[in-house]
């Protein structure tokens, strides 16, 4: 792993040996969890769509009222620690030359005048690559409130990437005990919502008139409390540059069943299609098939 805190000391941040203590035992990232975070895919050395993840790292950041490096100084650190990971530890595969990249950021210690800000590099693992190719099983949970109160209660972070995934966590390992591979949350009032890393996509194929296919992508909306998902954005604007319809919920757990295919989107496993919810087969096997191909497509062609 290649380790690179944001120091202004350091103007492309200062390297670090990951395989030593770092954070102080009073910082509120790990007592608390008081921060913010992100995490991207860097495949052959190139990070994918870095502004959109530094854009949601700052509006995550303004709702914590927390301070955070610029933008500049986040770029210079990633450079490093991407260069460093990859002159330490060549690839040898290019089809496999994939790095996880995560920036963190904690209020710091107890007193301290300053955050704390970090970037991450490892390897991507098998799992992901995995999922992509056989798909996954998922299973529906209440996430214990209604799709409105993330606008009544702007203090719960529904919006924001923070660093308290202990509840996102529980639902995997509940998941996990069920033999599900994942999870796709649902409001207390019955709407879709998201995976706990995860956006939530479907997609339905109908015939025209003329006999020519119409394809429309369709995902949660975002005034329900969720995640703004970087890679769903992207695959949208993609989508839509390629003919696809596109549609924003609210959904409800039989819009789900209903659909010819339907897949957990996020930025390090990419697109993941659901086979089964609840135990039930999802969409047509061969039509899941082309529609994933088509949009994998797409979405390798997103920097």
């Amino acid at each position: 792993m290649a380790l690179v805190f944001l120091d202004p000391a350091f103007p492309d941040g200062r390297v670090a040996d990951a395989s030593k203590p770092q954070l102080l035992v009073t910082d509120l990232g790990v007592t608390r969890g008081d921060g913010v975070f992100e995490t991207m895919l860097a495949v052959g050395g190139t990070v994918r769509k870095m502004p959109a993840h530094l854009d949601r790292l700052a509006g995550s950041a303004e709702a914590l009222d927390l301070v955070v490096p610029g933008r500049d100084a986040w770029q210079r650190a990633i450079a490093t620690a991407v260069n460093g990971h990859r002159s330490e530890h060549p690839p040898t595969d290019p089809a496999t030359d994939e790095l996880v990249v995560k920036l963190v950021v904690t209020r710091g210690a107890e007193g301290a005048a300053a955050p704390t800000s970090w970037v991450q590099v490892s390897p991507a693992g098998e799992a992901g690559r995995r999922q992509r190719e056989t798909g996954i099983d998922v299973i529906l949970l209440d996430r214990g409130y209604d799709s409105d109160v993330a606008e009544r209660a702007p203090w719960l972070l529904l919006g924001a990437k923070t660093l308290s995934y202990a509840v996102n966590m529980a639902a995997l390992r509940h998941a996990h005990k069920q033999g599900a591979d994942d999870v796709i949350f649902l409001s207390s009032d019955g709407r879709v919502l998201e995976g706990p890393t995860s956006t939530v996509l479907l997609a339905h194929v109908e015939k025209s008139d003329d006999g020519t296919s119409v394809k429309r992508l369709i995902t949660p909306r975002l005034d329900s409390g969720i995640l703004p998902g970087t890679s769903q954005g992207a695959l949208f604007t993609a989508a839509k540059a390629a003919g696809w319809e596109l549609g924003y919920g609210p959904l409800e757990p039989q819009d789900l069943f209903d659909a010819d295919a339907v897949w957990l989107i996020s930025s390090v496993r990419l697109l993941a299609p659901v086979n089964r919810i609840d135990g039930k087969e999802i969409g047509t096997p061969s039509v899941q098939k082309e529609l994933t191909a088509e949009l994998s497509g797409l979405f390798a062609g997103i920097h």
